[in-house]
């Protein structure tokens, strides 16, 4: 397969758009679980780890990809984009522990 700037430029030209989404987290605040039920703090949880799972794949796929060596500054983005990725993960992990401890302390069932 050969590659051809007008091939890979719309790709590369995604890869801000991408950076720029993966930076939505918003901070996390241990009293917002304490107001919510059981079946709440499940299904926040569920959707963490869902969050994680997906942002791992990103940036997976961000890592993997192969920035041709023409194109100035496309492994520092490439770079960028995987920290960015690794950022939100770190803080995703930190909000399912304060759900996991929230609910081990309200929720009989989850200990």
């Amino acid at each position: 397969m050969k590659f051809t700037p007008t091939a890979i430029l719309p790709v590369i030209a995604t890869l801000p758009f991408a950076a720029g989404c993966s930076s939505t987290v918003a901070s996390i605040d241990p009293a917002k679980y304490d107001r919510m039920s059981c079946a709440e703090l499940n299904s926040a949880l569920g959707d963490t780890a869902t969050d994680i799972s997906r942002t791992a794949i990103s940036r997976g796929k961000v890592a993997n990809t192969s920035v041709p060596s023409w194109l100035l500054g496309g492994e520092r983005v490439k770079t960028v984009v995987a920290n960015r990725d690794t950022a939100r993960i770190e803080k995703l992990q930190q909000q399912q522990q304060a759900i996991v401890a929230t609910r081990k302390q309200r929720c009989p069932s989850s200990q």
